[in-house]
Formats: structure tokens, sequence, C-alpha cells
């Protein structure tokens, strides 16, 4: 392993697909545009395609020959076709537990066994095509209080394999809004609207932007909005109190109404049926703690 290929295994288990053939195998990572213009209204597309010229250097030179890129209007997608019994392939399927899409893979164990550098390198993998920050990303409604948002639509196993890579490089999540009914229609008023599945909506990690600097995206405006937001948090916050894991932190549990959502057969096993008034309980039952 190296920086460079924890750095593609991050992109894939972020936003990746595998098709295996009878001889080759297809693999494309898409990097979608959460909104066509940045804040300070630049063109994101411009900025992803400049910073496709960095990600080749990466990539390329360890799948030895070019990737094919195209651009749409909503995403930018990268692909690379090998044998299937190429040794990258044959890396790339374990170390991604044989998923064939971002919704069903998960992280072979050893990626915990990388080094620093190298779990830093996969976790900005990862930021590249399911992170962004904005303005609006703020926490508790605090002008300037601003966060990283890592989204990930369906795959459960992998909010909690993210969040441990997190806390293996020391950088705290400040908190998880879960697909789960109990938040994200925590007071049933969609239900009662009659949208009963609401509720069904993507996870996502948020981070301090301050803490999320020393992982920093390849994506150059993403990176200049870090920057950026980074050091206005920082006139806002003292950095003690942004650099802290919930278990360090006082739970407040605000009480909530049981949710017939929480019997769903889409939710894992380990949580279907239970009712959390905390994202914290979830996410200690799920395999994310102290």
């Amino acid at each position: 392993m190296n920086i460079e290929m924890a750095y593609l295994i991050g992109m894939i288990l972020g936003n990746g697909e595998i098709q295996r053939g009878n001889i080759d195998t297809t693999v494309i990572i898409d990097i979608p545009y959460k909104n066509l213009y940045t804040d300070d209204q630049k063109d994101v597309a411009i900025y992803v395609k400049a910073s496709t010229v960095d990600i080749r250097g990466i990539i390329e030179p360890l799948i030895g020959h070019e990737l094919t890129i195209t651009q749409t209007k909503h995403s930018t997608k990268m692909s690379f076709v090998k044998k299937n019994n190429d040794y990258v392939i044959r890396e790339i399927l374990r170390l991604i537990s044989n998923g064939n899409h971002h919704s069903t893979m998960k992280m072979n164990s050893e990626l915990y066994l990388l080094t620093t550098d190298e779990k830093k390198s996969l976790l900005r993998g990862i930021a590249d095509v399911t992170a962004h920050i904005r303005k609006s990303n703020i926490a508790f409604g605090e002008e300037g209080v601003h966060r990283v948002y890592i989204e990930i639509p369906g795959n459960w196993y992998m909010v909690i394999d993210i969040a441990n890579m997190l806390k293996d490089v020391d950088i705290p999540v400040q908190t998880i809004d879960f697909g789960h009914p109990n938040f994200r229609d925590g007071h049933l008023k969609k239900y009662d609207e009659g949208k009963t599945l609401y509720w069904k909506k993507e996870h996502q990690i948020k981070i301090y932007a301050n803490e999320f600097l020393p992982i920093g995206f390849n994506i150059q405006h993403k990176q200049e909005a870090l920057e950026k937001y980074s050091a206005e948090l920082l006139t806002k916050k003292d950095p003690n109190k942004t650099h802290k894991f919930y278990w360090e932190k006082t739970i407040r549990r605000g009480k909530k109404p049981n949710h017939p959502g929480e019997n769903d057969l889409s939710l894992p096993e380990e949580i279907r049926g239970k009712h959390f008034d905390s994202w914290t309980d979830l996410a200690k039952s799920l395999g994310y703690g102290e």
C-alpha cells in the first residue's frame, strides 16, 4: 500500500462502481457537483476539470495508463479498464470487500492498519467525491461556524467505517445526521403529512472545518473553501472546543416520539426495532465510540 493507492481506494469507496466482465473490469468514479456554482459564483465544472490534472498524476502511474474522463452538467466521471487478473484490480476488490457499488462496499479491516498518512490520503479520496463545504453548512445556526459534510447515500456501514477512520487520525465528528426516522423525521411531522418514507435520506457526517484541514481536498474549489471557512471559524470559536469527540462532551437527549419507521426492513439488524433519542447512541450501536 502507498498513499496513491489509498487515495484511489478512498475515491472508489466514496462514489465508485465496479463493473466485472468475463475478461475485463471497469472502475468508474463519479465526482458530483453539489452545486453548479461556488459561494462566490465560480463555475464548479471548470474547477473540477482543472483538478483532474492533479488526480491524473496520482492515479495514472498506479494503473499504468490514462484515465478516461467525461463531464456532464452535474458531474465528472473518471474510469479505467484492466484485466480481471490484474494485480491492481485484485487489490481494489479485496480492499473494498468485493462490493460492486459504493452503496454496498465496506472497508476491509486491513485499511485500519495503514500508516497515518495513508489513512489521511484514503479519507481525502472519499472527501473529493462525497464531501462538500459551503457557507450554509454552519453548526447550531452560529454564523461563521462552518462544517464539512461527508454524504453517504444508503450505506450504513460506510458511515461508521469513515467515522472510525477519522478517529484513527484524531479528527472528531461533530455530529452524524443519520438517514433514520428518529433524526430525519424525529417528531413525525412528515409522517403525519402522509410522507411515511421521508426519512430515507443520505447520511451526513459533519466535521468542523478547521478539524478537516489535515485531510483537505484535491478538488480546487473545495480546498479553497475549506481554507477560507476554517479561518473564519477560528475567529468565532476556540479550537479546543472543536476538537472534542462525542464521548468527551455532555450528551443532550431530547425525547422523541416512537416512529413506525424504526421497524423498517431497510435498517441494519443491529438497530432495527430500536428507538434513539441521540445520534450518539445509534453511532455507538453500530461501532463508532470511544
